[in-house]
């Protein structure tokens, strides 16, 4: 399990594609803390450590994580958000998030905002997609509150803070995101599905 907080700036430095599954090589500061079998999310998306070397750390994608999550259009040089899992005694700072994604979205604006930025998103609004009224949603990995919630849209506003330490500074129009609804959202539609 995650929180939505990103610890760390990971650079992928190689991509290794071995038939249907692509093996990223990240680079970050949180490499000498990391072994194989660890979880971290990358992105948002959960992947299993399958190396270390020093800073450098391995991960893989399988073919359905890579169609399900926006992985696969990464390249050599691009930045991901990076949190390793929760620890069981840790402190819940964002959401409770499980690192798999239901869909990706596309951002369809950015606007500054007296020192603050508003993202706008637009997605499927499939029954799966559960959103409601500054409840919570992760994006690329990061636990935000969303607003102006409509079928197939929503905004969040990020902060400076976390606008520089993740990889919303590089976010532009066009750009596809992963994206996780609550998990408490999913389930209550899931309970309620049969009486409704």
């Amino acid at each position: 399990m995650f929180t939505g907080i990103v610890e760390a700036l990971g650079k992928i430095v190689e991509i290794r594609a071995e038939g249907s599954n692509r093996h990223f090589a990240v680079n970050s500061r949180l490499g000498p803390a990391l072994h194989a079998d660890q979880s971290v999310a990358h992105n948002g998306v959960c992947l299993t450590i399958t190396q270390v070397e020093g800073e450098v750390h391995w991960v893989t994608a399988v073919a359905e994580t890579l169609r399900r999550s926006a992985l696969a259009q990464l390249k050599v040089g691009d930045l991901v958000n990076l949190e390793r899992s929760m620890p069981a005694n840790g402190r819940l700072d964002g959401h409770i998030v499980q690192g798999h994604v239901d869909q990706t979205g596309l951002c369809r604006s950015v606007k500054e905002a007296e020192g603050s930025w508003l993202f706008e998103f637009s997605y499927d609004p499939a029954p799966a997609a559960i959103l409601v009224e500054k409840g919570s949603i992760c994006v690329n990995g990061v636990s935000l509150t969303c607003f102006n919630v409509l079928p197939g849209s929503f905004c969040v506003a990020v902060i400076p803070y976390t606008y520089a330490h993740t990889t919303f500074q590089f976010l532009q129009p066009g750009h596809v995101v992963n994206l996780e609804f609550d998990i408490i959202g999913k389930y209550v539609q899931r309970l309620v599905q049969p009486y409704s």
